[in-house]
């Protein structure tokens, strides 16, 4: 009993080292990208010497902003309109058609459910990569729109099956009480089930933010257009210009990362919740 009991602040203190010395190490690319925005270009691929906080100063994000705002390059707010437009359709019709096709499979009954639900599990496994050629030649037609950018990304089998698991926890009793007091299932679902579940809500948000705005190949084949070209995209030709400017290209990279540090800022504390219920059911 005495030696469980030494060796658990042991273990708990092994734990945080570990913990500690590998976030430090993912973090260090990120650093890395925020002290090179700051330099001059010539000292942005220095090697470590690229972690000394040494000439730092705002000039790149001047020069990226000043170099996007004419109508012969396009707009940097206007890149970063697109993104955010798209994200924000994507992730709140995601949210609404996502959750309720969870709900529909895990908490009501009908007639070929599992098969519905097995299909959905299959789906998990097919890359986006091997069906995007079919899907452009099926929207041609509809190549430099928005809504053809968002739209085939709303559903999503993943996001099913995340709020399918969360909803699977949520006790049965609480929907039979609310039968009782004349809830149908729509009354049900808006009223009960969705304010229980902010931690599934927010994961789910926080993951189709995180792919729908580092979206790259769809764009790509879909978009010639540069008023309706999303930030990624942009970044790309930013970067292809000759000769590179490197700290031009990391200041754009901040500029790229920063709204997903507030989203993740925002929903961090659902999030959190949600991936320790996932994991806990896992």
């Amino acid at each position: 009993m005495s030696a469980t009991t030494t060796s658990t602040p042991l273990r708990r203190f092994m734990d945080y080292a570990v913990l500690s010395v590998l976030a430090f190490v993912f973090v260090l690319p990120v650093i890395y990208l925020f002290l090179g925005s700051l330099k001059p270009s010539d000292e942005v691929l220095g090697g470590l010497s690229g972690f000394l906080p040494t000439h730092l100063t705002f000039d790149n994000y001047s020069a990226v902003l000043d170099s996007l705002n004419s109508d012969s390059t396009g707009y940097f707010w206007r890149f970063m309109g697109v993104s955010l437009l798209l994200a924000f359709v994507v992730v709140t019709g995601g949210l609404f058609v996502n959750s309720m096709a969870a709900y529909g499979l895990s908490r009501l009954k009908w007639r070929g459910r599992e098969a519905v639900f097995t299909l959905i599990l299959l789906l998990m496994l097919v890359p986006f990569e091997s069906v995007a050629v079919p899907l452009f030649y099926m929207f041609n037609d509809q190549r430099n729109t928005l809504p053809i950018l968002a739209l085939p990304f709303i559903a999503n089998a993943f996001s099913v099956y995340q709020f399918h698991t969360f909803f699977r926890s949520i006790p049965p009793s609480i929907e039979e009480a609310a039968r009782i007091d004349g809830a149908g299932p729509w009354r049900t679902f808006f009223a009960i089930i969705v304010p229980m579940s902010k931690p599934a809500f927010a994961s789910v948000a926080i993951l189709t933010f995180l792919i729908q705005w580092g979206s790259f190949l769809w764009p790509v084949l879909m978009v010639s257009d540069p008023s309706v070209r999303p930030l990624p995209l942009e970044m790309s030709v930013f970067q292809g210009q000759q000769p590179p400017d490197w700290g031009q290209i990391l200041a754009f990279g901040v500029l790229l990362v920063l709204p997903v540090l507030v989203i993740f800022a925002f929903f961090q504390r659902w999030f959190v919740q949600g991936v320790a219920s996932s994991a806990v059911k896992g």
